[in-house]
């Protein structure tokens, strides 16, 4: 049997900038920044990594990272998978250190988008890209894409528009409260439900609102074997679990698929469980970070993750159950809805949140006392996606 990645890891050390538009530094600026405010929190140098994983979309090559932060030399990565792109660098650098191979590593992401240089709800594949406004994350047929995804939940479970909208309204201000209270998120203004109900249609039933923003963002995590971390600090984060799942467009090929599940999130979602000892997810877990790209994305998420069963994320949400003192915690730091999808920086900016609350140093929105914490990224699309899971946790 394979071993397990759980509590070989730890994390010692993570930056992150301020999400936004970010007009006034470039990607090597936002990467630097980062880095260092990283190395700062795990009492670091340069000269002390010995390898590096970079996520990024529309920058290729890992050499832009060695001569941005004048690395000597070491190997650095840089891995590209969609959504997914910041926490499969994160994952990637985890078996760099499971494997015995390093002691001291970084796992990068980092994305500029807001002056890309391409505009309207197009996508250009392998470089530039994304949208210029909350219409599309990360390609201007998203939207439209999970719009479906929406419409088939309400058939399925039998639900007018007027019944389900107010769900996903839910969804939407109480993720934009919760960046209210987060300085690095990029919106920072709590909403209404009537200003979601009332938002300019972007493919029906969701509106503008019901979309992340495009936005510019960096984020560094410092990893080490898990019996050295004491070294490095006492408030140390373990990986207690992580699980990737690619689907092959079966979704898409099958006349009877129902779409109101993201496939790939439920099998990511299992080997982390599995890897981590989870058995109960909704009661074992404390908050989880998830990919609301789409507010039709978290609520599906809510059931493809085991918070809730299937068909009932509705009420949940209208009971406050994932609200942030809920019985469990979804999207404490504001969430994609707040801080916008730069895709090589989104994994990570979810394990920043999952570490800080582990730490206790999550401010205004510190959950109490919290011994797991989940990160979740889809890709693509329902039907063909990808998706990965991150556990994180304190020591036992």
């Amino acid at each position: 049997m394979a071993e397990s990645m759980k509590d070989k890891v730890a994390i010692v050390g993570m930056g992150c900038v301020k999400f936004g538009e970010n007009w006034e530094q470039d990607a090597s600026d936002m990467q630097i920044d980062a880095t260092f405010d990283a190395f700062e929190d795990a009492g670091v140098e340069l000269n002390d990594i010995q390898a590096a994983w970079k996520g990024s979309v529309n920058e290729g090559l890992g050499e832009p990272m060695a001569y941005n932060l004048k690395f000597d030399h070491i190997p650095i990565t840089r891995v590209e998978n969609a959504c997914v792109t910041g926490a499969d660098a994160f994952r990637l650098a985890c078996f760099g250190i499971a494997s015995g191979t390093y002691d001291l590593v970084m796992a990068l992401g980092c994305e500029k988008l807001r002056d890309s240089g391409v505009g309207g709800t197009r996508w250009v594949a392998g470089g530039g890209g994304g949208p210029s406004s909350r219409l599309t994350s990360p390609s201007g047929g998203a939207v439209t894409l999970f719009a479906r995804m929406a419409n088939r939940y309400m058939e399925h479970y039998g639900l007018t528009y007027e019944e389900f909208k107010p769900i996903l309204a839910k969804i939407a201000v109480k993720n934009h409260y919760n960046g209210s209270l987060n300085p690095k998120a990029y919106v920072q203004s709590p909403i209404e439900e009537e200003e979601v109900i009332n938002a300019r249609m972007a493919s029906w039933p969701l509106g503008l609102l019901d979309c992340c923003v495009q936005s510019d963002g960096a984020v560094a995590a410092i990893l080490t074997r898990a019996d050295m971390a004491k070294n490095f600090r006492d408030d140390y984060v373990l990986v207690k679990g992580m699980g990737l799942a690619v689907g092959a467009g079966q979704g898409n090929l099958q006349p009877d698929s129902e779409l109101v599940q993201l496939e790939e999130t439920i099998r990511a979602a299992q080997q982390a469980y599995d890897e981590a000892g989870i058995k109960e997810p909704a009661k074992e877990i404390d908050l989880a970070e998830v990919h609301d790209s789409f507010t039709i994305t978290e609520l599906v998420t809510m059931e493809d993750l085991g918070f809730c069963p299937r068909g009932e994320a509705k009420e949940y949400i209208k009971e406050g159950r994932f609200n942030l003192d809920g019985d469990l915690a979804v999207n404490p730091d504001g969430g994609l809805l707040s801080f916008g999808h730069p895709m090589g920086a989104t994994g990570l900016r979810m394990i920043y949140e999952v570490y800080k609350q582990m730490q206790g140093k999550a401010g205004q929105r510190q959950r109490k006392n919290p011994s797991l914490g989940l990160s979740h990224n889809f890709g693509l699309m329902p039907g063909n996606g990808i998706a990965i899971v991150t556990i994180l946790g304190q020591r036992d």
